[in-house]
């Protein structure tokens, strides 16, 4: 019997789901194992838990509430480091111009960060996988149509689409209420400058597996071509997508940070990492260091770990380097 046949035996019973596919393909590339081997990528998975965590409970993990004014001392603005001459213990990173504390400010900026990045990496891969499955599947003149278009993408680089979709939304909706939906903006312009390198790995998967028994069988039955597409075929190409989605995510931390440094993200109201930096940027020659750099280090240690563990995933998950 096939690997094929094995993946789906009964086309007429739907595939038991991209997850289940990819546990058997963690069983079958002995995922665990060859993560056990690896520190960088046990480091990198311990780093990224903690900020997930962090990220997710803020409320819980923030040693100081950052929007509630009622707790803001102005009279602590500018506070050093705790090991520097005049830090404070109560603020181990030292204080920004508003007197808050720099680790609640990080965790709350890592709040936004991660939400924007995960939410225009999931757009992107929803857009990218269905593009894919339909270019793979079907072939002739819808291929070369789809794939005219994602060519047509890449000559535009991220941040230009990111600034125009930006420049879009503010024209639309006004400033006031831009700011209001600033974070979907970024992910909607991280959503559509990221969907192709998907679209390109899924298409190539699918044209694969279209020529598989279990496809030609799910046809002849008479089995509903997007059943075929998204209950047969999809889990069995969704292990690139996983690699490419890690990878992914730290280009979009790091494009959300860039249209946040720049004024064209996340508001002041709402922090991210990269309004923190761009608000410390300004305080750099001022000897307030700190201000910018704590975030700028926590940036760094967060994209330095999703790139980590896609690294790792790439190598374990690709059978030519076994």
């Amino acid at each position: 019997m096939s690997e094929a046949d094995n993946a789906s035996p009964n086309p007429n019973k739907p595939s038991s789901g991209v997850w289940a596919q990819l546990r058997a393909s963690v069983y079958k590339n002995d995922l665990l194992y060859e993560f056990s081997r690896s520190p960088s990528a046990i480091v990198a998975s311990l780093l990224m838990l903690l900020f997930a965590l962090a990220a997710a409970f803020p409320d819980v993990v923030a040693p100081y509430p950052v929007f509630d004014l009622a707790a803001l001392r102005l009279e602590d603005a500018f506070l050093p480091p705790a090991w520097l001459s005049g830090g404070d213990l109560r603020y181990p990173l030292g204080t920004d111009d508003q007197g808050r504390d720099m680790i609640s400010a990080i965790i709350y900026g890592l709040r936004i960060s991660l939400f924007v990045g995960l939410g225009g990496v999931a757009l992107a891969i929803c857009i990218g996988v269905s593009v894919g499955l339909i270019a793979g599947y079907v072939g002739g003149i819808t291929d070369s149509i789809l794939m005219r278009v994602a060519d047509i993408q890449l000559t535009f680089p991220a941040i230009l689409i990111a600034v125009m979709i930006d420049g879009i939304s503010r024209a639309a909706f006004g400033a006031s209420a831009h700011e209001e939906i600033a974070a979907f903006v970024l992910i909607v312009a991280i959503g559509l400058s990221g969907w192709v390198q998907y679209a390109r790995a899924v298409r190539g998967a699918t044209m694969v597996e279209r020529r598989q028994d279990y496809v030609a069988a799910a046809r002849l039955i008479g089995v509903r071509t997007s059943t075929i597409l998204f209950s047969h075929i999809m889990p069995n190409v969704m292990t690139s997508v996983l690699v490419i989605g890690t990878i992914h995510l730290a280009i979009a931390v790091i494009l959300e940070a860039t249209l946040s440094f720049v004024g064209l993200g996340i508001p002041p109201t709402e922090p991210s990492l990269g309004t923190l930096i761009r608000i410390g940027n300004s305080y750099l020659l001022s000897g307030e260091w700190w201000i910018a750099i704590m975030p700028g280090a926590a940036l760094l240690i967060l994209v330095l770990s999703i790139n980590l563990l896609g690294d790792f995933l790439r190598d374990a998950l690709n059978p030519r380097l076994k």
